[in-house]
């Protein structure tokens, strides 16, 4: 390497005085490196043939220019070349360009061990290959019929990727002759490039010391402001991309991927993986294969709402309600009365969502969680094979902040690194832990908070002269409080962000502890603001507010808030309307944010950057200003990477199936959030954001097992949801024991006559507390006054030895729904399980595959070892002979 390094500083030279171009010289190189097609402006130093693999900017009125000064020496030193010049804009900015040579690239990518391609592939097809091959024959005999192409890609507009063809090996200068070089220019495409240039700057030095080197600490002490890869040229063309071809990989992207009109096609996730690297393409790949799980997800929950639907005029329980119009009901604090009939239109709509599919559901729910983890496994690891990540193992390198905290204090004695005491460690990991505690308590202090409101308001509603607003008080009060949630929860969020950098003071070691403990930290705290509000209303809204004449109030004024009298009757205690006007509010609200917020925040930016240099420099400026500056005006990929993209879909995927047995829509929500948020974010990447560091990934991390968190708690939670929300168990008890079909083994429609009945207990009005009396006797809407009305409970009436006390019924069906929780959770855990167990991480063929691989790889090296030898001993052959000859000539 220190000979390789030194022929780049003679090859470099040229660079040690770095040029300084005028910003009037730039106007006038329009495209200097205008060598082919695919060549566009500003892509290449201004001699028009090294290309450009990294940018750094800085200001000329920075503080940092020794360190800068010394940092580019260094550069230099490695072997990189560097050009400067100034911005077209703003004469402050200066844009330094790297390049570097091949052989600096050969010598890092032996380093780096970079897996490159040597030979290409000449055994059988992968299996899903020749699937999908004949599903694109059987596409194509229907194409008149389909001229747009649905659901494909037309393999002409893609590139030949190379290196998916081929054998791939560790990269090795001894053995260079082994591997595919075409072109040294294009051996190692931009990506790789680009890579090996960070991996350099990260351990060049800007002051003599142990600890002070690295790109990071250049940005983070402001002596450099940005530093990126550039795209590769314009992401538009004048020229139709069928009849010209593209002009470069981004443009490809955008006519393929990132533009509107193709929402409907798949990806192309080689292409991805090239432009991006390995980490961005397996989280397109993994958002692709979740939203392609929901479809069958989205059509089973859409069934089971029709369902409901098409048999509403069927439930015995609507009809008894619809027809009760004898049946008074009883205020439970200080309101009216009110017919049961009143409440006719609720109970048909709750049967939309609550009825015989509704546990089936929520098992099918349970098992596709499970499909869809397991599934996922064995398409990464196809993936991973396909871009040779199987054996790739992430480097664990120690953090700099770490580095430079603990190198001093104490070294480990046998590795000579440094390492954290046991005290210190645990010391910041418990004021971490506190901090998050915290945070915890001050989002159920904000529930607590839109509880007491909706208590406050509820009674002020019904207090209300207008009639229309007192009899809707509970539905102004619950979507009133709906959106004061969603605000509260995406304020908090804000402020979780910009307390980010406080939650992991515990120092984790290395870049991928911090990366887990962050993201662990933060979803936690993400999740419990955002169901939290969710749980309350599924588990405690309307569950200790007491009965008729004995009312539980707050600080013995307001009454806790119930469920009205409208939702009485619907599912179990009523809240599950409640519960539905919640998910579907907040999901709705929220999925529409963070989409908007994702792509028109950089938009709004860009434009107004753009205007800004239109306005200073006129049309003529936006012509000719080169890729590095166009590139340094875009909007900085977020500091978290994809923290915000895993985050947002961990977080549908958990609100899909942790209350789906109540909102049965939420998948098909989540479905078509997740069509429009894949073009948006490919839109993102390749149009509004600087072109990201690829980086490499052989999975998506910690964000699997937080997948399988969810999975565990969805069972628990729906299992909660139908037998302690749900009407559901009440209603199988009463077919089973207490209906006209009791004992005979049946519990249709005809079996739940009289259930209504059954389920309402009796109320003297003469035991009304004083406080808690009806404002009004009910000669005004009854025409004579009411002395006995009806609620909702299992209790005895009052002229009984035992007066409101539970009934039997009432232990019976407790009884039903403890035995339901555990028989559900135990029957699904199974299925989870065996379902686990009978789907292999790695497929069959996949398996041969890597074998049948290996085994060819190692005879190739052989027989290519074995050629060159033999080459070398002809060769050897023929000087002797013709040394032999020379000799025997006079």
């Amino acid at each position: 390497c220190e000979r390789e390094r030194s022929k780049g500083i003679s090859s470099s030279s040229r660079d040690d005085n770095s040029t300084l171009l005028n910003p009037v010289n730039i106007l006038s190189l329009f495209c200097p490196c205008r060598q082919g097609r695919n060549k566009t402006c500003g892509l290449c130093f201004s001699d028009g043939k090294s290309h450009i693999d990294y940018i750094l900017v800085y200001r000329k009125s920075s503080s940092q220019s020794e360190k800068r000064e010394m940092f580019e020496r260094n550069i230099r030193a490695e072997g990189l070349q560097t050009e400067k010049e100034a911005s077209v804009k703003n004469s402050d900015l200066i844009y330094l360009k790297l390049h570097a040579p091949w052989d600096v690239l050969c010598c890092y990518a032996e380093l780096m061990n970079i897996h490159m391609p040597f030979r290409r592939k000449i055994f059988y097809m992968h299996r899903r290959h020749r699937f999908m091959s004949r599903m694109e024959k059987c596409i194509n005999k229907f194409h008149g019929r389909l001229p747009r192409k649905p659901m494909r890609f037309d393999k002409d507009t893609l590139p030949d990727l190379a290196e998916n063809e081929s054998f791939t090996a560790p990269f090795s200068r001894s053995r260079i002759h082994h591997f595919i070089i075409h072109k040294k220019d294009t051996f190692f495409n931009n990506a790789t490039r680009s890579r090996i240039v960070h991996h350099i700057l990260q351990r060049v030095k800007y002051e003599e010391g142990k600890n002070k080197l690295g790109l990071n600490r250049l940005l983070s002490n402001n002596s450099y402001d940005a530093a990126f890869p550039l795209h590769e040229g314009r992401y538009r063309s004048k020229n139709s991309i069928r009849a010209h071809g593209a002009e470069n990989h981004r443009h490809l992207l955008y006519e393929c991927w990132a533009w509107w009109g193709v929402w409907y096609k798949y990806q192309p996730l080689d292409l991805i993986r090239r432009y991006f690297g390995e980490k961005i393409g397996l989280y397109f790949t993994w958002l692709g294969w979740y939203t392609g799980m929901l479809f069958p997800a989205a059509l089973v929950g859409l069934l089971v709402f029709l369902y409901g639907l098409f048999t509403l005029d069927h439930c015995q329980v609507s009809k008894e309600i619809c027809q009760a119009t004898d049946i008074i009901m009883c205020p439970i604090c200080n309101q009216n009365y009110l017919r049961l009939s009143d409440s006719c239109i609720y109970a048909k709509v709750t049967h939309l969502f609550d009825n015989g599919a509704t546990v089936f559901f929520a098992v099918f729910m349970a098992v596709w969680a499970t499909v869809f983890l397991e599934f996922w496994k064995r398409r990464r690891a196809v993936l991973a094979y396909d871009w040779d990540l199987i054996d790739w193992e992430e480097e664990e390198e120690i953090r700099p902040q770490f580095d430079a905290k603990y190198s001093e204090e104490k070294v480990n004695p046998i590795s000579g690194k440094p390492y954290q005491a046991f005290t210190n460690k645990y010391s910041r990991l418990i004021v971490s832990a506190s901090g998050i505690s915290f945070m915890l308590l001050v989002v159920i202090a904000a529930v607590f908070g839109i509880v007491i409101y909706r208590v406050i308001t509820i009674s002020t509603f019904t207090a209300f002269g207008w009639g229309l607003i007192r009899n809707n008080s509970q539905v102004a009060t619950t979507g009133a409080a709906v959106c004061i949630n969603f605000c509260i929860i995406m304020l908090l969020n804000v402020v979780s962000f910009l307390l980010s950098p406080c939650a992991t003071t515990e120092q984790p070691r290395t870049e991928s502890e911090w990366e887990n403990s962050f993201t662990l930290k933060m979803f936690l705290f993400q999740f419990v603001n955002l169901n939290s509000s969710t749980f309350y209303i599924a588990f405690f809204l309307g569950r200790f507010t007491g009965r008729p004449g004995a009312c539980l109030r707050l600080i013995n004024r307001w009454k806790l808030e119930e469920v009205s009298h409208y939702f009485s009757f619907l599912w179990g205690d009523g809240c599950l309307i409640d519960l539905c006007m919640q998910m579907g509010i907040i999901m709705v609200l929220k999925q529409t944010w963070n989409n908007f917020v994702a792509l028109g925040y950089p938009l709004i930016q860009n434009w107004w950057t753009q205007r800004k240099m239109w306005k200073e420099h006129g049309q003529r400026a936006k012509a000719s200003v080169p890729q590095w500056e166009r590139d340094f005006n875009l909007q900085p990929m977020n500091a978290y990477g994809l923290f915000d993209e895993y985050l947002e879909m961990i977080l549908q995927f958990g609100f899909t199936t942790i209350f789906v047995a109540a909102f049965p829509l939420a998948p098909l929500l989540a479905l078509f959030n997740n069509i429009i948020k894949i073009r948006l974010d490919a839109y993102k990447f390749v149009t509004q954001w600087r072109r990201p560091l690829p980086s490499q990934a052989k999975d998506i991390g910690i964000w699997y097992g937080i997948l399988e968190g969810i999975g565990v708690l969805s069972v628990i939670t729906n299992s909660f949801v139908i037998a302690v929300t749900s009407d559901f168990i009440p209603r199988l008890v009463y077919a089973y024991k207490y209906g006209p079909c009791a004992g005979q083994g049946q519990a249709g429609e005809g079996c739940m006559m009289g259930y209504i009945n059954a389920s309402l207990s009796v109320f003297r009005v003469s035991d009304f507390e004083k406080r808690s009396q009806p404002r009004t006797t009910g000669v005004e809407l009854f025409g004579e006054a009411v002395k006995y009305c009806r609620y909702r409970d299992y209790r005895e009436p009052p002229d009984s030895s035992e007066p409101y006390s539970y009934t039997l019924q009432f232990w019976h069906v407790l009884a039903a729904r403890l035995a339901f929780i555990i028989v559900f959770e135990h029957l699904v855990f199974s299925i989870k399980t065996l379902i686990a167990y009978l789907i292999p991480d790695l497929p069959k063929d996949l398996r041969e595959r890597m074998r049948r691989e290996k085994f060819l790889i190692q005879e190739i090296m052989y027989e290519a070892e074995l050629e060159r030898l033999q080459k070398e001993r002809n060769e050897k052959t023929k000087k002797k002979e013709d040394g032999a000859y020379h000799k025997e000539w006079p």
